[in-house]
């Protein structure tokens, strides 16, 4: 049997005919700035096609209801093994999926106390807040409740057909079953309502309402309307017109514990289930631990590996669309530490995004345990204490884009400081502090902040420079800085790292505002209809809809894409391709870099992304094909605005090659230069050093962090006691750190 996945001819996204050899059971780490070709190989490619072939064993039956993935372009792939993608996407549940849901230690803890609860509440299922057993019957088992609030519902200054129901547009389906129903003035008023008609349009129901030409229909109240096709469903998948009128409260019957009463009357050692969940997992472990039961024994190992990767101050109660990419990650890797199988491949994205550079040799840690049990482990990192760690490494290059897409590196890590690669060279870089630093021009403060762990914090942030919030991962400097900050000052911009919209149709241009531009500008051209030149309306190839691909169902097979022949792939009809401006068809103009265009065109947004090392990317490039990294920074060009603004970022390095970062530094003194003040949420210690300023928070996370333990320059945190300050001077080589 091959010791090695040997890859042949791989032409996926940018990558140029690569052949290359992965060794098995080693720790792999593929580097290269982004968009150069890493995630093409190892999630495209050898993931993709690893679980193409797993899901082709199964039967037709089986493979109709697994997801389906295509062939990748390569000539040959031999020696795969079955893999197990670990990625950054959110892992997703709703209000009922939590922690303890997600890593399976909730249903061993209602094992438990099905077992030794007192009083008794039932079998296991008895104390599941997702089963009519056990939930609450006031909130089904949510722990929150929802209610229109009448004064965001109605306009009382307005009648109904000047459109008093808010949520109601004058002339929709809906406003018409109150305007024109015969039971109202609908030019009257609400204020002027007597009280059984503001009942009646409120809460009425129970008889029918004839609506002319014989037509009728039940009569029902707005807001007993509105509950039955919102709040008396999932109320985490409301809509945003929903979201809008209604108020969030703590169930007042379970007072947020979920459960209903006889689940949390069962009590063990003087606490019932909720009250366990509620304790953060280091403090769980000692409770648990107490106990001489086996079914405790088995959630305590779970909760120790939780622990074991940095994320003890999690609270099994913790809904999981609240975790960060980094949080989540972790949480999927501890499902499989427990596993006995072996002769895996593991795929990870990017595994130290989120994490302070402490916990870095924890996730290292996690990585060697599952390498010395016989499996593969292939990472996509940027952070060098983690590419040191590698048995092997591949780095992707030279650039990003057309630029990418060849191996420039293969070996071991001695060998690739060596080898004169930007990743080489950046490993072998060590950096000291800015000479001169900004003084601030005024003060913002934050008093009292209380918000998730955060220990009535004051603290005054700097205006006119750039100041870094540090600290361990859950030590609360997202909260102070994107909640309490963004809260207190709302002219704050934000940019977070949630996603950014993102579909099969979104591109480049269409995201930085530039092709609405580009479309009249070929209409005033040539004196025709704009929409000739959207792909999404009049100019769309009527062979693919304006895909520029062509997807073929083959019913239980693997679906089949390829280039539409009619367009060849440029999405546009031929009368849209008959006009040019420039010398160039809009299809032309799209294929053109952010670079070339914005030297070749006056459209607003392309000259913004060489800025943030964007310029490969072409207009009409689909944002579903964007590496993180690229999507992180096409976010921050699309939120750049006017000078004078107070911006903060929340780990704007995320999915950066070390050396972009430089290029994103560069950025944040541009906005500092013109008159702004930024703020980052940060773990690199690259944006430390060039911080004016620095707010640190901790010591430690949960209940254990929320303060502040230092504020000044970079210089005086790296001589300061605590976990940061530690690593800044171990990064300037003044202090030897034993990690391992």
């Amino acid at each position: 049997m091959s010791r090695d996945i040997v890859l042949t001819g791989l032409r996926q996204n940018n990558l140029k005919d690569v052949s290359l050899r992965v060794p098995k059971e080693r720790l792999t780490v593929f580097t290269g700035v982004s968009g150069s070709g890493k995630s093409s190989i190892v999630f495209e490619t050898i993931a993709a096609e690893s679980r193409r072939q797993l899901n082709a064993t199964f039967s037709a039956f089986v493979r109709n209801r697994l997801p389906s993935f295509e062939r990748p372009r390569a000539e040959r792939l031999a020696g795969l093994t079955a893999a197990v993608v670990v990625d950054q996407k959110p892992v997703g549940g709703n209000a009922r999926s939590t922690v303890g849901t997600m890593t399976e230690i909730h249903p061993m803890l209602r094992v438990l106390f099905s077992r030794r609860g007192e009083p008794s509440a039932g079998p296991a299922t008895a104390y599941s807040f997702n089963d009519p057993q056990g939930m609450c019957p006031e909130c089904h088992g949510i722990g929150r409740t929802m209610e229109v609030d009448l004064d965001l519902l109605l306009d009382r200054d307005l009648s109904l057909e000047e459109g008093a129901i808010r949520i109601h547009p004058v002339g929709s389906y809906a406003w018409k079953l109150y305007a024109a129903s015969g039971l109202f003035d609908p030019a009257k008023p609400l204020r002027d309502f007597t009280g059984e008609e503001l009942d009646l349009l409120l809460y009425g129901g129970g008889f029918k309402v004839e609506r002319g030409g014989g037509y009728e229909n039940t009569y029902e109240g707005v807001v007993t309307r509105f509950n039955r096709l919102h709040l008396n469903r999932a109320v985490d998948a409301l809509d945003e017109t929903a979201r809008r009128v209604v108020r969030e409260a703590r169930c007042p019957a379970c007072r947020g514990a979920r459960l209903n009463a006889a689940a949390l009357a069962s009590r063990i050692g003087g606490r019932n289930l909720a009250d366990l969940c509620a304790l953060e997992v280091a403090d769980l472990i000692g409770v648990l631990d107490e106990l001489d039961d086996p079914v405790a024994g088995e959630a305590v190992e779970a909760l120790r590996r939780i622990e074991a990767i940095g994320l003890g101050y999690l609270t099994l109660d913790r809904e999981t669309p609240t975790l960060s990419g980094g949080e989540a990650q972790r949480l999927k890797t501890v499902r499989h530490l427990g596993s006995s199988l072996t002769g895996l491949t593991y795929v990870f994205d990017e595994p130290s995004a989120g994490l302070h550079p402490r916990d870095v040799h924890l996730l290292g840690d996690l990585l060697l345990e599952l390498r010395d049990k016989g499996n593969t482990v292939l990472v996509v990192e940027h952070d060098r204490d983690l590419i040191e760690l590698a048995d092997h490494v591949v780095d992707l290059g030279p650039g990003a884009g057309a630029d990418g897409g060849r191996v420039v590196y293969e070996g071991t890590v001695a060998g690739l400081r060596a080898s004169g690669t930007l990743t080489g060279r950046m490993l072998e870089r060590v950096t000291g502090f800015k000479d001169t630093r900004r003084e601030p021009t005024g003060w913002l403060t934050v008093g009292g902040a209380r918000t998730h762990n955060l220990r009535d914090v004051t603290v005054r942030l700097p205006l006119g420079v750039l100041t870094a919030v540090t600290g361990v991962a859950g030590s609360g400097k997202s909260t102070l800085a994107t909640v309490e900050l963004t809260a207190r000052h709302p002219g704050v911009i934000l940019v977070d790292q949630s996603a950014i919209a993102a579909s099969v149709r979104s591109t480049v241009a269409t995201y930085l505002g530039a092709m609405d531009p580009l479309r009249r500008m070929f209409a005033r051209a040539h004196g025709v209809r704009a929409a000739l030149f959207s792909a999404n309306s009049e100019g769309a190839c009527p062979a693919c809809g304006g895909r520029g691909e062509i997807t073929t169902d083959l019913a239980f097979m693997d679906p089949v894409t390829r280039v539409c022949d009619a367009c060849e792939g440029t999405r546009f009809r031929p009368e849209a391709l008959s006009y040019r401006v420039g010398g160039r068809t809009i299809a032309e103009v799209l294929a053109l870099t952010a670079d070339e265009a914005a030297r070749a065109y006056d459209l607003p947004g392309p000259a913004r992304l060489a800025d943030l090392g964007l310029g490969h990317l072409t207009l009409g490039r689909a944002l579903t094909t964007l590496s993180g990294g690229e999507r992180q920074r096409l976010k921050l060009a699309h939120r750049l605005r006017e000078e004078g603004n107070v911006y903060v970022f929340d780990e704007p390095t995320t999915g950066l090659h070390m050396a972009d970062v430089g290029t994103l530094l560069a950025l944040l003194d541009r906005l500092v230069d013109a008159g702004n003040t930024v703020v980052v949420v940060e773990h690199d210690l690259e944006v430390v050093k060039h911080a004016d300023w620095v707010i640190d928070l901790g010591p430690e996370a949960g209940r254990h962090g929320g303060e502040v333990v230092f504020e000044g320059t970079p210089p005086e945190l790296s001589r300061a006691a605590t976990a940061t300050g530690a690593y800044l001077a171990r990064s300037l080589g003044t202090l030897q750190l034993t990690t391992r």
